[in-house]
């Protein structure tokens, strides 16, 4: 009798280990109109979900993407519930910043301070749920290599801060400003503005978007 009880002990913590083992982690991508963009048949979102399904990881992952065209880092704060939170996510992937610099122009940017400390407040309130969070800095406004893009500096500025951010709350960082700039200077030997990986400098074309994929892949399948 006591046998068939640890028996039956070991089946059931065995089904809950391997139930365990197959649940799937649900990652959400929060951004802007790059990843809104990224669920197109094209895009970033699109070519990571059939990069994990090479590898045989389709069933381990399921992959969504809650971008908004023209949204900055409070934008991210103040929809985060709705977008991000009702969907139960294991894993949020947040690339975000670029607005808040390009937008500068206009007059409608974040100041960084501001930046940083929205930043700080959408990490702890995901991390608070024990949700992963991974951070990607803003890639690029303009390809050209020789630091002459009108915002250079400042998204330069931008990227340090998500660095940090990501070093003061432990988060994984896709660097993608710094895999840009290496893949601009390799192959962008014309200094253009645009047409490596960008369309328009800013977002992403068929390269770009399999390159964010790649670079995504690396650091979510570890």
């Amino acid at each position: 009798m006591r046998l068939l009880q640890y028996v039956s002990l070991f089946i059931a913590i065995t089904l809950v280990s391997f139930t365990s083992m197959q649940q799937k982690q649900k990652v959400v991508f929060f951004g802007d109109s790059i990843t809104a963009a990224g669920v197109s048949p094209t895009g970033y979102i699109t070519v990571l979900g059939s990069l994990m399904a090479q590898k045989g990881l389709k069933d381990q992952y399921e992959l969504a993407g809650a971008g908004i065209g023209g949204n900055k880092v409070y934008d991210l704060y103040l929809r985060m519930e709705d977008d991000v939170l009702a969907k139960n996510p294991t894993t949020v992937v947040i690339w975000i910043g670029v607005n808040d610099v390009w937008h500068k122009k206009g007059g409608t940017g974040t100041d960084a301070p501001k930046f940083e400390q929205f930043y700080n407040a959408i990490i702890r309130k995901l991390q608070a749920k024990d949700i992963k969070v991974i951070l990607c800095t803003p890639a690029t406004i303009g390809e050209k290599t020789d630091f002459s893009n009108e915002q250079d500096g400042d998204l330069n500025k931008y990227a340090n801060i998500v660095r940090a951010v990501a070093v003061k709350n432990n988060c994984p960082l896709v660097d993608l400003r710094k895999t840009f700039l290496a893949y601009n200077l390799a192959n962008n030997p014309e200094n253009k503005e645009k047409g490596i990986l960008t369309a328009d400098g800013v977002h992403l074309n068929d390269k770009g978007n399999a390159l964010v994929a790649d670079e995504m892949l690396k650091v979510l399948v570890k």
